[in-house]
């Protein structure tokens, strides 16, 4: 029988955990199960955790293969074609299911305004081809290739056809591509970030938690100090602090490393809880009677007995990050082009006369909200899924 079953009650019976009752698991296959098997079957109970991790899995795929996947290059600009409405695309023609097709555009200039439209051609259809040939690029920065997933015919383009599915911004770069490598900037602030933040979360939270004392009332005092500044002035004091001439890169790495030391505040109390929790419990004093040294009481024996809590824990951070990367950029003082994220793209909506021409250039705001929430969903469930007795 696993040691991390929940232990007998009162009439002698062990209890068993409901949510796996529910789902039909055998009863015999309960009492042996481990730790992960019981979060697992309590997660997979949680349907929009599911979904949402289904999502943020998707989301991280395309950010990985966003080369491949995006069928121009973001910083390729054609001033033929700005603010080029979305273009949807077409399945049925004639009753009948044909290759996937978008029309062609047809420009006018507005005679009131002089604003330049784009109005959908129906005599000129464009088929979508897969697995075309493009605009060269490095995959990861180190494989040159220039196959893409979808395009129009090889020749189209010197004609000057292009497809856009979320349309272009004002100088005609496709914002489809744009989005796809934005996801790579901004979903991977928000692991790293969090994976600096679990560093120095785990680092003072269980100094705080383990050994008390002055240490203790020294990290409370900074952690409440911290968390009493307003964020978003401070993480635009710490970002103007930046130097202008720095790379993208440069301030790429700053930006993970501000918001990393600002946000370990909420993780080290979860662990000071969590390490006074389970200081005085039986195995973590029959560790000292042994004489184990601190460091492997710590890591070998109290770290594991919440490690699930910390992984909701981070998984709800997650999110966190990835908003503060997205208001620097949106305000001007996180990244900034040629750099792409979420955030420098939704700086073009920052005039509303532009977004009223063009609101389409907030396209970049949903997928925002969808990768928040879908962290947010599977926080729940991780959460929840932590104590598989919970009901």
């Amino acid at each position: 029988m696993s040691l991390l079953t929940k232990p007998a009650t009162a009439e002698g019976v062990q209890s068993v955990p409901e949510a796996q009752l529910q789902q039909g698991v055998p009863e015999d296959r309960i009492f042996v199960a481990s730790q992960w098997q019981l979060m697992w079957w309590r997660f997979r109970k949680h349907r929009l955790a599911m979904v949402g991790s289904a999502v943020i899995i998707l989301f991280y795929l395309v950010a990985i293969f966003c080369e491949f996947l995006s069928p121009y290059d973001p910083n390729a600009f054609e001033r033929r074609f700005t603010f080029v409405p979305p273009q949807p695309v077409h399945w049925m023609r004639d009753g009948r299911i044909q290759r996937p097709y978008i029309y062609g555009l047809a420009r006018t200039r507005d005679a009131a305004t002089y604003a330049i439209t784009y109005e959908p051609d129906p005599s000129v259809i464009l088929p979508i081809y897969f697995f075309v040939e493009g605009d060269p690029y490095k995959m990861w920065g180190l494989f040159e290739s220039n196959l893409h997933l979808f395009g129009l015919r090889p020749d189209a383009d010197s004609d000057g056809l292009r497809i856009h599915l979320l349309g272009t911004d004002r100088l005609g770069r496709d914002m489809f591509s744009r989005v796809l490598y934005g996801a790579r900037v901004s979903l991977s602030i928000g692991l790293i970030g969090v994976f600096l933040s679990f560093v120095i979360g785990i680092l003072m939270g269980g100094v705080s938690g383990y050994f008390g004392g002055v240490s203790d009332l020294v990290i409370q005092r900074l952690i409440e100090f911290l968390r009493s500044i307003p964020t978003i002035p401070l993480w635009m004091g710490l970002s103007a602090a930046l130097p202008r001439e720095w790379s993208s890169m440069q301030r790429y790495f700053a930006i993970v490393v501000l918001l990393s030391l600002i946000g370990w505040t909420g993780l080290a109390r979860v662990v000071r809880g969590r390490f006074l929790a389970v200081r005085e419990e039986d195995y973590v004093m029959a560790a000292r009677l042994t004489n184990a040294g601190e460091l492997r009481i710590i890591l070998r024996h109290m770290l594991p007995s919440f490690f699930s809590y910390i992984i909701a824990s981070l998984t709800l951070a997650i999110p966190g990050m990835i908003l503060g990367e997205t208001s620097l950029s949106f305000l001007g003082l996180g990244l900034r082009p040629p750099t792409i994220s979420w955030g420098v793209l939704l700086q073009e909506a920052q005039n509303l006369q532009t977004v009223a021409l063009a609101p389409w250039l907030l396209i970049p705001a949903i997928f925002v909200v969808v990768a928040i929430l879908s962290f947010n969903f599977m926080g729940d469930g991780l959460r929840d899924a932590a104590d598989p007795y919970s009901r």
